[in-house]
């Protein structure tokens, strides 16, 4: 099973759609595992986006995802990292088609609801930057043979 990171940015923190989103990824078959809520600092923040730091965009960057806190979740599941990026959609809201987490709650580029892992090695680096080892919860869930077929176990 995969790990990847979904953190719900202030703007869907300010908007009411935590339980929205959470819901839809849950109802799609995933397990969240970990889960929590903090205030983003400028030093965390130049680091997990360290490829934009110097792009003249930036500063928008920080200033948006310092708003408000932003809810941290990792999820599990086959292929976790591909499907939490599909579910969100197209980055730019706008493009973003409709039953995307952005196609369905946003029309902005830059206030665009969720932040996701793009690769499994960038989900694994980014997990370990806002989760330490004992924020993880692995417990069972009866309803894995109802979610996957078991060759993809």
């Amino acid at each position: 099973m995969e790990r990847t990171l979904l953190i719900i940015k202030p703007c869907a923190v300010q908007r009411g759609l935590i339980g929205k989103i959470v819901t839809r990824l849950e109802e799609r078959g995933l397990k969240l595992v970990a889960m929590k809520m903090q205030q983003l600092g400028p030093e965390v923040l130049r680091e997990h986006y360290a490829h934009l730091v110097n792009k003249p965009f930036y500063p928008i960057i920080e200033e948006s995802m310092m708003a408000a806190p932003v809810i941290l979740t990792c999820w599990e599941g086959v292929d976790a990292v591909e499907v939490v990026r599909e579910m969100a959609g197209a980055t730019n809201g706008r493009k973003a088609v409709p039953g995307t987490l952005r196609g369905d709650f946003c029309v902005s580029h830059q206030e665009n609801i969720v932040h996701t892992s793009d690769s499994l090695e960038t989900a694994q680096k980014e997990l370990a930057r806002f989760f330490a080892p004992e924020d993880y919860c692995d417990y069972p869930s009866p309803m894995l043979g109802f979610i996957y077929a078991k060759d993809e176990l």
